[in-house]
This record gives C-alpha cells, structure tokens and sequence, in this order.
C-alpha cells in the first residue's frame, strides 16, 4: 500500500527538575547548597533513509516521545539527559505543523533535523547561592519540551514529472527511457502510484523521472486519482505534458492539454509557472495533419514541442537528450523553506498561574508560559515588549504588585530571571 500522508503527534522530553539539597559531611559545619541541575530532554529527530518508500507505518503507531532528563541529585549531580528519538522517513519527506500548516523541516538531506527540541534541565539550589542568599531552599522545575501534532507529506524527489490524462502513454514511456518497470494495460488509472525510474544520459550523466497517476478533469477538487498524486509534482524541475496526438480516445489534443493545465494552476499557481515541455505521443497512430496542427498549437504557446512514439520507442532518444539539456539550465530540485514560528497570541483573560516568594525570589509558576518563553527571544526589544505584554495582560503583573513587590526585587520564571521595574 502506498501512503504519502499521516498525521502524527510527536513530543520531545522533558527536562529533569533541579534538586533541592545542602552538603552533609562530617566535622564540615554549614556545608551549603549542593543541588544539581535537570538533565535536558531529548529531542525528536527526523532522518531520511533510503530504504523507506512510502508512509505506512505511521498509520498505525501516531504518538512518539522522546526520552525526559533524570531529575538533579545532591553532591552537585546533575540529571542525565533524555535520549534523542530518531524518526525515520522516506527522502523528500516535508514535516509541518498540522494546525498552522507551518513548514518544520525538509528531509530531504543526509543530515538528521531536529523537529521537536527537549526543555532545558531545572537548576538545582547550588546556582542560587550567593553573597546575600547563602542558604537557598528552592530549585528550578525542568522545561517541557516542545510538543506538535505534525503532517507528514511525502512529496517525491524527481527532475522530471510526467503528467497527463490516463491511457495517453507516460507509464509506456518511463519504461522505454528507464529501467522502471510499470503496470502496462490499455485501460484508465492503471498506474495507481506514482512510479520513479532513473534516465541514464551518458556515462555519469542521469536525471530521475517520476510517472504520475493520470490526472483528468477536476482532479484540483477531488475527482479521479490525479488530486492524490498532484503534490508529487511541486518539486519536480521539468513538467514534461504527455499529449495522445493521435486522439485515440476520442478527446481533443488540444482540450486534453488545457485541461490539465488549468487543474496544475488550480492545485498550485506556483506549480503551473513551472518549466513545461510537451509530447506528442502515438505519432504512429496519428495523422500528419492531426500531428502539424497540434504543433503549431503548442509551439504558438511558445513551448517545446517533440513527437515520439513510445510504444515503438521512435523518437524517445532525442526526447531524453532534449530534457538532460532543458535540465542543465534549470535550478536544482527545490526545497522547502523551514519557517520561524509565530509569537502566540497575548492572552485575552487571566490564565492559571501561582507566585511564591521564597529566600525573597517571586517564583511565577506557569506552565502555559513555557511555550511563550520557547519562542520568545529576550534579546530582540520586540520580543521583550511581548513578553511584557503577555505577563500584564494574564495577570502576572497585578498578582505580584498585590504580594508587594518593589522595584528591583527578583523575579523567576523557568529559568529567565529579571528585576522587577514599575
């Protein structure tokens, strides 16, 4: 069966709690805080591997967690962190965020990507000594890692696309220029995959060709078998269009060509602007002027146009030394840009959160605010001014001003700390 969807739910680890704890030992008087910090969690790692075709197997397990950090110890002992989960895809797998829709990652690479990072350790109550707090009784919860429910869209890694009504030939051609061996049958959507076969030029010299299902009229909504298969084509440098000339099935070459064209501008503007060459095939069926009026049609577009006829292999030589030019010209296959997250929304209404002093420290515990600490960055002056935001409009700010807090007193969240200024 092959699958080029699922949807998952991954989690990284998180980080282990820091320790609250002083040194014991004999004959040694007020030894002091020795509590160490969390270990990390793992996190959740994506890698291509080769041996991998299609998405099926994450059709039947859909939550994968990474390993959380080991809790701090006395004697300083810091946790150990979590292990990394290692999620094998096939290449060309694009990870994204199933909500936002937001690009996480490209497996496209040889290089492991990590998708879902692990919280940072807790601080252990050694960090909180100092001159004027020698006997700090508090320690630091760890951080939780981040946590995405991810759609996996496996999206083929080829140069070429054929594309085309059923029947008109691509699955014949792929099979005469590759060593791909396809389902052959003159009847509509035998090819129920898409199909990847190498082209080999010339010594050191191939290109990769992938057949798509046969895509026909409102394919963009739906209809047929084309609609499953239409992500495929996005990375592909080349379309190349595969037109029956000899209108075998009673469909006009011409319609057949527009038709297709526009379902490709409906599935994706983008994918329609894509460098497109077109084929003529069944020339041995086909009537010269059948073959000369399609011509003129296609070349008046200002399109290259080739006749061949796959099924006899006559004009495939010059098709394939045709397309390793057209190839030569064009950028390599693309990639799709990681994107950065968004700063969440600042909370409208007062979210659950308690604050405790302790050893004279406001310690703000809120979990929601781990998430908004993730992605906020308290160098950038934006960043901070949201971050300001999000603790006035919760309710943070109001509850720590009625404990009477003054102005330089500090303030912990996690592991951010800051002096309170009116």
């Amino acid at each position: 069966m092959f699958a080029d969807t699922a949807t998952i739910q991954i989690k990284a680890g998180d980080g282990g709690n820091g320790a609250v704890s002083f040194h014991r030992e004999k004959y040694v008087a007020a030894g002091g805080p020795d509590g160490g910090d969390g270990g990390a969690g793992g996190n959740v790692v994506f890698i291509a591997d080769d041996n991998l075709s299609t998405l099926i197997d994450f059709r039947y397990k859909r939550k994968y967690a990474a390993e959380d950090g080991r809790n701090g110890a006395g004697g300083n002992c810091t946790g150990k962190n979590g292990a990394d989960l290692v999620i094998r895809v096939p290449r060309g797998t694009v990870v994204k965020e199933a909500e936002t829709g937001r690009v996480l990652a490209d497996i496209s690479g040889d290089d492991p990507v990590i998708v879902a990072r692990g919280g940072k350790g807790g601080k252990g109550n050694a960090r909180f000594a100092t001159s004027t707090r020698q006997i700090p009784r508090f320690s630091k919860p760890g951080f939780p890692g981040e946590q995405y429910e991810v759609q996996l869209e496996l999206k083929l890694l080829a140069d070429v696309g054929l594309v085309g009504f059923p029947n008109v030939g691509k699955s014949t051609l792929i099979s005469v220029v590759s060593a791909a061996k396809p389902k052959i049958a003159n009847y509509h959507f035998t090819t129920l995959t898409p199909v990847l076969g190498v082209v080999r030029v010339s010594e050191g010299t191939s290109f990769v060709m992938a057949d798509i299902p046969g895509i026909i009229e409102g394919a963009s909504e739906g209809v047929g078998l084309g609609h499953a298969f239409l992500r495929h084509v996005e990375r592909c440098r080349l379309i190349v269009h595969v037109v029956d000339v000899s209108e075998s099935e009673g469909r006009s070459a011409q319609e057949d060509f527009l038709i297709i064209n526009r379902e490709l501008q409906a599935f994706s503007p983008e994918l329609a602007q894509q460098p497109q060459i077109v084929v003529a095939n069944k020339c041995d069926m086909a009537q010269p002027e059948q073959i000369a009026a399609f011509r003129d049609f296609i070349e008046g577009r200002g399109l290259a146009f080739y006749e061949v006829s796959a099924a006899t292999t006559q004009g495939t030589k010059e098709l394939v030394q045709a397309i390793a030019q057209r190839l030569s010209e064009l950028p390599p296959v693309k990639r799709f840009e990681i994107q950065k997250p968004q700063l969440p929304p600042v909370p409208s209404d007062k979210q659950a959160f308690e604050v405790r002093v302790v050893d004279g420290v406001y310690l703000v515990d809120a979990p929601w605010l781990g998430r908004i600490l993730s992605v906020a960055d308290m160098d950038d002056y934006e960043s901070l001014q949201y971050f300001q935001r999000v603790l006035r409009s919760s309710g943070v700010i109001n509850r720590l001003e009625e404990m009477g807090i003054q102005e330089g007193d500090t303030v912990s969240i996690f592991d951010f700390e800051f002096e309170f200024v009116r």
